[in-house]
């Protein structure tokens, strides 16, 4: 029997005292060496947790990307911000650099077309959407040259996973930490490289840094670029899918150069549309980009599966040819609603992609993370289910 092994995308709940701790430390009440005490600590929990649990492959729960509150959609992404040098919120925004003629330039998250089309239900605070509830966003800017700054952070992060693998007798190679894309990193307005694709290049050359950190010790790193499909929103008017294919090709490059050197085998690349629980209505089609996907340096690609939105989009792999050394990370169970999957439907999902690429060539996931997302309980009720799903699939294939 081939064993179906099981993971998640990253984010898990944040425990009391790590929400705590975080907030003290914002607040200047916690030194950097307790805080990274209290990471560690929460960090063991977590990761004895997903063993208990039955995921094969696990991480650090994301514990190293702060968050304050509860819910938090953006914690993946605005960790960076205490990372990067040249970042600074602005009180007045200078003069916007232009974008090359013919090129297309990301307007606003507010823009979206889903977001203007569904406009009373995202400013709606009963609607169901968090967003609709939400504090002011506070973005920085790129106001100087970006360069990675993070280094004693993501040792933290590193030594407090691998000390959680070794204490739940885990071997380092069943290990991941999330690190976000140098397009995803890019989204915060730039007002000092002379365009938007130089700044790309520029998080690209800084975000190198992290991805070796993580990857030299042994770990496997996670991209995060939900950048790839959620961005074909964030155009006021819908551009030509060449035109957009074009547009993320310059970033799909810039990330190949920043994983340069390392081992494609330490390195999966994760797509999504975004965690917010809106109706996507305006979401691209995967198969519009899938190939740019897979032509990352990254053998495994972690991408949505079980939500409503794209569940559908499993067909695909019947027409494409999976390079030999990758692997589908695909999502069977999802970040956007409460409904715990039960796990015959999990395991449904699972031989839908293990009966065209292969058992072997599979690996069980959620759809995005889910701390921050669904409430606690809820959330390790999924992974439960995703791993009895993932038991069910294999026997399968017995």
């Amino acid at each position: 029997m081939t064993n179906i092994r099981t993971t998640h995308v990253g984010s898990l709940p944040r425990t009391e005292a790590l929400l705590k701790a975080n907030a003290d430390y914002a607040a200047g009440e916690l030194s950097d060496d307790q805080l990274a005490t209290i990471v560690t600590d929460e960090t063991n929990k977590v990761v004895e947790k997903q063993k208990e649990i039955g995921i094969d492959i696990v991480n650090d729960g994301e514990y190293g990307h702060a968050m304050t509150e509860k819910v938090d959609y953006g914690a993946w992404w605005s960790y960076s911000f205490t990372r990067f040098s040249g970042l600074e919120v602005l009180d007045e925004l200078p003069p916007h650099k232009p974008t090359p003629e013919g090129k297309l330039e990301l307007d606003a998250m507010t823009d979206r077309r889903d977001w203007v089309k569904f406009a009373e239900a995202y400013s709606d605070p009963t609607s169901g959407i968090h967003l609709a509830d939400r504090k002011p966003w506070i973005f920085p800017a790129v106001v100087g040259e970006i360069e990675y700054t993070g280094q004693d952070i993501v040792k933290r992060d590193i030594n407090a996973l691998k000390t959680a693998l070794e204490k739940a007798g885990k071997p380092v190679s069943e290990g991941f930490i999330a690190s976000l894309s140098p397009a995803s990193a890019a989204r915060v307005g730039n007002y000092y490289y002379d365009d938007d694709e130089a700044a790309v290049w520029a998080w690209a050359k800084a975000l190198r840094e992290e991805y070796k950190t993580i990857t030299d010790a042994g770990l496997t790193v996670q991209i995060d670029a939900p950048d790839l499909t959620e961005s074909w929103d964030q155009f006021k008017v819908e551009p030509e899918i060449e035109k957009y294919r074009e547009f993320s090709r310059v970033r799909i490059d810039a990330l190949n150069y920043a994983l340069e050197g390392i081992d494609p085998d330490l390195v999966r690349y994760h797509v999504c549309w975004g965690s917010w629980h809106g109706p996507h209505s305006t979401d691209l089609e995967f198969k519009n980009v899938v190939d740019l996907a897979l032509s990352v340096n990254a053998n495994g690609l972690t991408f949505e599966a079980a939500n409503a939105r794209h569940e559908h989009e499993w067909k695909i792999w019947k027409d494409i040819e999976l390079p030999a050394q990758k692997y589908l990370i695909p999502g069977v169970v999802s970040h956007v609603t409460n409904i715990v999957e039960h796990p015959e439907l999990v395991a449904d999902r699972i031989e839908r992609f293990a009966s065209i690429v292969g058992p072997e060539r599979v690996v069980a996931s959620t759809d995005c993370g889910l701390g921050g997302r669904v409430h606690s309980q809820i959330a390790w009720a999924k992974l439960e289910s995703l791993a009895k799903g993932a038991q069910i699939a294999s026997e399968r294939f017995a």
